[in-house]
This record gives structure tokens, sequence and C-alpha cells, in this order.
């Protein structure tokens, strides 16, 4: 027993410091002011600063001083802003670290904490005293004296208190009865916006068994948040009211609250430096990051259309920091084109990498000096290289325009952009229209920068394309500014989405269209978060782990109709991601996981399947159809099921769909059994996705001995029968056109292997005596054909003029006077009646013929 424990004392002190260091590092990364601790909470709360907010972060002043207990509150304020953010409270997950070493500490950690530090899920319950107690004393110090101001009517206290109880800041647990509490008398004393968006939110989800969910009540509260300019009680009405949750579809007020929101969103950005301001898109599917909801190849986000069709060897597969490894190795290496692509990634960022505008400049500026020396003078280049340092002149000649991460320069910003434009650079040139646009460094030159846009547009830069539009909606041409709005939506550029949707709801120089207008509006709106989003908040209490903090950032997106926020709330209450879960099988492992009771709700999971199914997401429908088949959160129905799986396929994206309607149709569930349209969708399924080989193949096996038995036994289900060859109805010309471009029956092609002969004189070579007597016979039998037609043409031709001089002859005897009495008839010349083709001898023609046929 010593020998053992000695042996595992070195791993346990390493362990222990491993860990001692790990909680250091948590400690220095939760050691916040209270502004950015209540930044989480804001994010997830309001994008609009509140009284409550501004008192927090006293941007707006403290508005407790003013009511009756505000010293309390300014008391509590002052321990709170000496107390830890408790921002990771449900953390057990840390930031992987790169390296051998890091990497096995990093995966040592989540073993043992798997192993020996994962307890039974915590008690939501409501338990005032029992929650107290477990508080440290410089927080339960501030909580009740928010309690006391709070009793005093203080709004700023019953918020603080209500965001505590939501959120769980400071390390307060969380108690969702209690918060719906406080923000119910929020709002119905004070009408507070931000607390009616809250009780609105709390009735529509039914969070943590506050309250059970009520739509009416919901969207009465966020109806009244709306009105007093809540954005994200606007977002989630109008979301309502053109989806048709709790109240019919209505196209005018769904634009009417999407125009609020689109509204600020284009001043916000608007507000930014010149072109607007950088937006960072942070709505994501979770489940993309694991192939889809059914995986690699079974969802449709990675199969049929969606499918990666590249091979094992292909860049198509490879991690972003191997693709990011190598542009930095390509660029040392001296590749210009490396360089730009590592600038521009830098420079634009993106969901796995954050922006880095010195790093940007600096690959930017490495390209441009390879072109032009110190004092502008071009170094001699190939025209690859002067694109490529167009390019790079362009980014840089922007970034002193908009002073990302230097300080603002236009006289740089002009010299940069000549050098681009010289060069033919399409990012130069609207950027220099924009600074003769609003006299940026130069004087104002409407006619100028209409030039440049113009030259700009004309290589299809969305941008330039909408000041372009612009310029001409200015001037009254509305059908030449819709054609350039169009042509910039194409690329996804958001002003043009919102001059579109302002055209298309008034009618100015097109019909309105509602429609068009609140699906504008709402992209408009989805596409500028910040000002009211929580996707940022939730993606990173989902990657520290905190998946109850995650749920209710997803869950405030959902409401809002964002459709990968439905999808994610679904994706973390699906208990269903394994086709035999050991839980139901009563295994209990101690690696798996416990999951609070707020991540069990499949009732909940069904309604946001549901919420974005219908926003077109396939796998939700799919699994719409599970839920529906399994009686899931509602009891089972195989004909709903059905119908799902029926809706996914129709588009045939979606394998999984395809094969789940021929298993119904082969067991005949929910549908009429029939094996040959059972074999039918697993073929389809198949054709889909090659990543379905093995269950069609198994299906297809089992389905063929079922049909085999079925047919033998005379059953009653359809067996799979051969499909038919149907003979299309074709005209003449197509039949003509078909004989002439068909093959020979007997004729070889270009593919098949050539006769060989025992003896061959000429090996290898070509068989042409065969080729010479089969052009020999064709010649002959049209030949012959010729021949026919000529003596049937002269046939004719013949019987005609016999017919026309047995008529002369006819009327001639007619028109002849009577003969003499007594005077004896005379006879007939021989051959007068059928002398045929030929003249008699005695006629004067016989002559004639002779002599005609002699000269010949």
């Amino acid at each position: 027993m010593k020998q053992i424990l000695k042996r595992l004392l070195p791993l346990i002190l390493l362990l222990y410091a491993l860990f001692n260091v790990s909680a250091q590092q948590l400690d220095g990364d939760e050691a916040a002011p209270l502004a950015q601790v209540e930044e989480n909470g804001a994010r997830l709360s309001s994008a609009k600063p509140s009284a409550s907010q501004a008192a927090l972060g006293g941007e707006r002043g403290t508005h407790g001083g003013g009511q009756e207990g505000g010293h309390l509150v300014q008391e509590a304020l002052s321990i709170l802003r000496g107390l830890e953010s408790s921002r990771r409270r449900g953390a057990t997950r840390f930031d992987r670290p790169s390296g051998l070493l890091g990497t096995t500490a990093y995966y040592a950690k989540e073993l043992f904490c798997l192993l020996f530090m994962n307890g039974p899920p915590h008690d939501q319950t409501p338990g005032t005293a029992k929650e107290q107690s477990k508080l440290s004393q410089p927080l339960l110090k501030a909580v009740r004296l928010l309690e006391v101001a709070a009793k005093d009517n203080n709004s700023d206290a019953t918020y603080l208190l209500g965001e505590m109880n939501f959120h769980g800041n400071f390390s307060h647990p969380r108690n969702y009865p209690e918060a719906f509490r406080r923000y119910y008398d929020l709002a119905t004393s004070t009408g507070n916006s931000t607390a009616q968006h809250m009780v609105g939110f709390m009735y529509a989800t039914g969070i943590g068994g506050a309250v059970e969910r009520d739509q009416a009540k919901a969207l009465l509260y966020l109806t009244f948040a709306a009105l007093g300019g809540e954005t994200r009680s606007e977002m989630t009405v109008a979301f309502r009211h053109h989806s048709g949750i709790a109240t019919p579809q209505n196209c005018t007020k769904a634009a009417y609250y999407y125009k609020r929101v689109a509204d600020k969103a284009i001043r916000y950005w608007r507000a930014g430096p010149p072109g607007g301001r950088a937006i960072s898109k942070h709505g994501y599917r979770l489940a993309e990051n694991e192939g889809g909801v059914y995986g690699e190849g079974a969802s449709a986000s990675s199969s049929g259309v969606n499918a990666n069709k590249g091979g094992p060897t292909s860049d198509s597969h490879a991690a972003f920091d191997d693709v990011l490894e190598y542009l930095d190795l390509m660029s040392r290496k001296g590749d210009l084109k490396a360089t730009l692509s590592l600038g521009r990634l830098y420079y634009d960022g993106s969901r796995v990498l954050k922006r880095n505008l010195k790093k940007a400049r600096n690959y930017f500026m490495t390209v441009a000096k390879q072109y032009w020396t110190r004092d502008g003078k071009a170094i001699a280049g190939d025209q690859g290289m002067e694109k490529l340092a167009a390019k790079a002149a362009g980014y840089l000649g922007r970034i002193y325009l908009r002073g990302d991460g230097v300080e603002q320069s236009f006289e740089r910003a002009l010299t940069w952009f000549k050098r681009g434009i010289a060069n033919g650079d399409a990012l130069s040139q609207n950027d220099m229209g924009l600074m003769y646009l609003h006299g940026y460094g130069v004087p104002k030159d409407a006619l100028k920068a209409a030039t440049y846009f113009k030259t700009s547009a004309d290589q299809d830069f969305a941008p330039a394309q909408v000041n372009l539009g612009a310029l001409y909606l200015d001037q009254g041409s509305v059908p030449t500014a819709i054609r350039y709005f169009k042509l910039a939506v194409r690329h996804g550029y958001l002003e043009a989405y919102y001059y579109l949707a302002e055209i298309s709801d008034q009618g100015i120089g097109m019909d309105r269209s509602c429609d068009v207008a609140t699906a504008y509006y709402k992209i408009v709106a989805e596409r500028v978060e910040t000002t009211h989003s929580s996707f940022e908040a939730a993606n990173e209490a989902y990657e520290d782990g905190d998946l109850e903090a995650a749920l209710i950032g997803y869950m405030m997106a959902a409401e809002q109709g964002y459709e990968a926020g439905q999808a994610n709330v679904a994706y973390l209450l699906d208990e269903q991601k394994s086709r035999f879960p050991l839980v139901s099988l009563g295994v209990t492992l101690p690696f798996k996981r416990a999951r609070t009771p707020l991540l069990q709700n499949p009732e909940l999971a069904l309604l946001y399947w549901g919420r974005s199914a219908k926003q077109l997401n396939v796998d939700s429908m799919v699994k719409m159809g599970d839920y529906y088949l399994r009686g899931i959160g509602i009891e089972a129905d195989p004909e709903k099921a059905a119908l799902c799986y029926h809706a996914a396929s129709d588009y045939q994206q979606s394998a999984q769909a395809l094969w789940n309607l021929g298993w119904m149709y082969e067991n005949g569930i929910g549908v009429e059994q029939d094996f040959h349209l059972a074999k039918r969708f697993y073929d389809l399924a198949y054709e889909t996705s090659q990543e379905a080989y093995l269950p069609v193949s198994l299906g297809l096996l089992k389905l063929r001995m079922r049909s085999f038995w079925n047919t033998i036994t005379n059953g009653r289900v359809n067996s799979i029968q051969s499909e038919p060859e149907l003979e299309k109805d074709r005209s003449f010309s197509e039949w003509i056109n078909n004989f002439f471009d068909s093959d020979h029956p007997y004729s070889h092609d270009d593919d098949d292997p050539i006769d060989t002969h025992p003896y061959d004189p000429m090996p290898g070579g070509d068989d042409y005596p065969d080729d010479i007597e089969d052009s020999i016979l064709e010649s002959l039998v049209i030949v012959g054909l010729a021949a026919c037609l000529v003596f049937l043409f002269y046939y004719r031709q013949q019987r005609q003029l016999v017919h026309a001089r047995a008529i002369q002859n006819q009327q001639a005897n007619t028109a002849r006077p009577p003969d003499a009495p007594g005077q004896q008839e005379a006879a007939p010349p021989p051959g007068d009646g059928e002398r045929g083709f030929f003249p008699d001898p005695g006629e004067p023609e016989f002559q004639q013929w002779i002599a005609g046929g002699i000269a010949r």
C-alpha cells in the first residue's frame, strides 16, 4: 500500500499544482470592475440602458439617489464593486492550450473533473433563507441593503435584485421565481420597459418553472415594452406578428416593428467611421461544429448540395489553424498572395479569429513595399503583382480613412487610394468616392464621387453599387437605383437591404409589397446583432461550459426570431443525440455530465425545433418528425412524423429524412406499407449522401428479403417491381433527328475493343478494306434509290402527256363538220386510241423519233 501511495504521490502533486495555477488564472480573469461584470448581464438583459443600468455603469448618473433608499443602493453598489465576478461560476472547462505539455495538462484536468468533481445538479427550488446562508458576507450585506431599499419602492434596487437572481451575477445563486417577482413588481409599479420585457420573456418560455407558459400574457407585456422603445421587445413582437405566434399573422404590424429596429440598426451602423461600423456575426448554430444535428453526412447541413466534395487529402477538411499556419509559412517564403490573404483575414476577423488591425496593417504594408518605393515609384513586376499591390493599397487607404488601429489621416488615405486607383482597384475607387462625397480631406464634389462610384460598381463592388444607387435615388432615377441595389444585395450588403426595404414599404418606383419589405427589414435588424442580441455572451458561456447561462442567452435570441438561436435552444435541450442512450438503459457513467433541471424540457425543445423548421431549417424539420414518431414531449403521432419527413425531403437535402421515410414505408408506420416506395426512398437517401451507404445497404437487403417473401406468399403489400421504360411520344422531326444521330446497331463505339483476327498483316493498323466496302455499298444503295425516283418521275410525266393528247383529239372530232350523204366514214388511224409511250410506224412522229434517237 505504501508503495502504491509513493507512486501516486507525484501524480497527486502534479494535479494539485495544475489546479492551483488554473484557479489563479480563473480568479485573475474574473476579477473585473463592476461595469465589466454587469456587461455580461446587460448583454443578456438589455441593449438599451435603463435607469438601473445607468446606476450600475455610472454613464447617466445615479438615479437611486433621487429616490427613497437611494443611499442604501449606493452603499450596496460600493460593496458589489469590490466583489469578484462569478461569470464562470458553473464552468468546468478551461481555455485549451497549445503544445504537447499544455494539451496533456488540459485533458488531465478534464478527466479529473469528469471522474471526481461531477456532482448532481443544483436544486433550483426557491429557498431564500437557505440560499442566503450560502452567500459570502459582503454579498449578503449588499443583498440585504438592496432588499431594504426595494421595500421603499426604489426601482434601481428592485431591478438589481431581479438581475442578480435571474443571471446569477456576483456568485448569487439563480432563483427564477424570485427574479420574476422583482421584475413583475417593477413592471407594474413603474412601467419600466426592461422589466416588462423580462416578464413577457418569462411568460413566453416558462423558464425555471417561475410561471406557466402563457403566450397571450407574454404578447401583452412584450407589446407594452415595445411601445416603450425596448428594442428586444420590438424584435420579439415583430417576429410574433410575422409568424403568427399567439396572434394572427399581420404583415403590416410585423413590418412596423421590424422597421423600428432596422432604423436603429442602420443609424448605429452609419454612426461609425467612413464606410460604416465593422459588424461581427455571432449568431451561429452549435450543431454545425459537429457536422449538423445528426452528424457529418446524415444532416442536411453536411449532405446533398452542402456535402463536402473534397477528398481526404484536400484542404476542404483542413482546420482553420492549419490553414492559417500554412499561409503564414508561404508568406515567410515570399508569397505575396498568401501575405495579402493573411492581412484580409486579420482585418475582417471571423468566428474563430479575432480582428487584429495591427497585424493586418503589417501584412498589407509588406505587400505594398514589394511594389512601391518610399517615394511612390512603382517597381517593375508582373501583372499579378500589380493587382495584389493595388488591393493592399486599398486596404491601407481604408485603414487610415477609418482610423482602424491607427490615427485617422485623410492625407495618407488619399495617397494610398491614388496608388490603388492607378492599378484599377475597386476598393480604392469606392473609398475615394466617399472622400469626395463627404469632403474628407478634399473639396466636396458629388460629380467626381459619382465617377469613382461608377468605375468601382462596374467591377461588381457592392459598396460602390449602393453608393451609386443612393445618388440616383436622390436624383429621382428610381429604376436605376433599384437596379444597383439589387446588384449589391447579391453580395449581402447591409445598406442595400435597407434601401430595398424602404422602397418596397413605401412603393416608390415599384408596387408596394409588405412581405418583401418585412423580409428585408428583418434581415437588416438581425444583421446588426450588437444593438439587441445576446449571442456573444451566450457563445462565451457555452465555451466556458455554463450551459444554463448559454441556454438563457440563446433563448432570448430565439424569442427575437433568430433561427440560429431557436436551433441552439432546441439542440441544448435535446437529449436524443444518441440512438442508444445509456441513461435510458439505467447505466450511470462517471464521465457523463449531469444535466440541470433547466436543460430537461422536451416540450420546449419541440417548440423551438418547430419554429426553426418554419424558417426552413431542414434538420429541425427532421427532428420534429423524430419527436412526433417517438412521442418525445408530445403524444406520439406517426402521421405527423411522416409529414415532417416528407417536407424535409422535398428538396432532397436530408439523407436522414429520406431513410426514415423508407423505413416507415417498409413497416407501414404512419403511411400505407409499400415495399416499392420504401426502396425508392432508400435509393434517394444514398444519392443524397454517400455516407448513407451502410445503412441503405442493410435496409435494402432486409427489404428485398421481405419483398421476396411477400411475393411468393401472395401478400397484400406492393412488392418491389422493375421500373418500366416509358417510350416518349416523338414528333416526326424528332424521329428523323434521332434516326440520323443514332449509331448503327452493328457499329462499334470508340470505347469498344477492336476485333482482332488470328492473322493480321498489319498489326495495330486500321481495318481499311471493311470501311471501303461499307462505303461502296451505301453509295450503290443511294444511286439505286435515285434511279427509282427518276424513273417514277418520267413515268408520271408521260402519262400526263398521253392524257392531254387524248383530250385534244376528242375536242377536234367534236368540231369537225358532218359528212356528205353516202360517203363512207373514214377509218381512224391505227393506234389513235392506245398507242403507248412511243409513236406507231405509220405516224409522222415516228420518223422524227427515229431521227432523234440516231442523233443522240
